[in-house]
């Protein structure tokens, strides 16, 4: 696999990361309000991108890449009532990210990894809710 490629691995699994830590902290806030519901389904979001950091994090190791320290995040301040439309535009830009990844030159364990991201991330984009990651 080429350079420009595992590059864009590294930022796929920070972006990842960043993903997963913007549901949990939306998830935290609907837990506090005591909603549940809300709750629930931040955390199928946030599970389904912490997957997809693990399994990142695995294959660079796999393709002998150093997994570099991501740092503190950066995340955008938003709250409960606009976290919808914010959360969106994040899986537009997900979806667009896995689908120029596809159109590479990847080995099989990779493209069939990052098709089932794709995937998931679409259903997200459309419900706004998460688990559609097998364990």
């Amino acid at each position: 696999m080429n350079a420009a490629i595992l590059e864009e691995l590294h930022a796929a699994r920070a972006a990842e990361r960043s993903q997963s830590l913007f549901y949990r902290a939306l998830a935290s806030m609907a837990e506090e309000r005591e909603d549940a519901d809300l709750a629930e389904r931040l955390n199928g979001l946030h599970a389904d991108e912490q997957h997809h950091l693990s399994r990142l994090s695995a294959r660079l190791l796999e393709l002998n890449e150093k997994l570099v320290d991501l740092g503190p995040p950066s995340l955008p301040e938003v709250g409960l009532e606009a976290w919808e439309g914010l959360a969106r535009e994040r899986e537009h830009v997900e979806i667009d990210r896995y689908t120029a990844l596809i159109g590479q030159e990847l080995d099989a364990h990779t493209r069939n990894m990052l098709t089932e991201f794709l995937v998931a991330e679409e259903h997200h984009a459309a419900s706004l809710g998460g688990k559609w990651m097998d364990a």
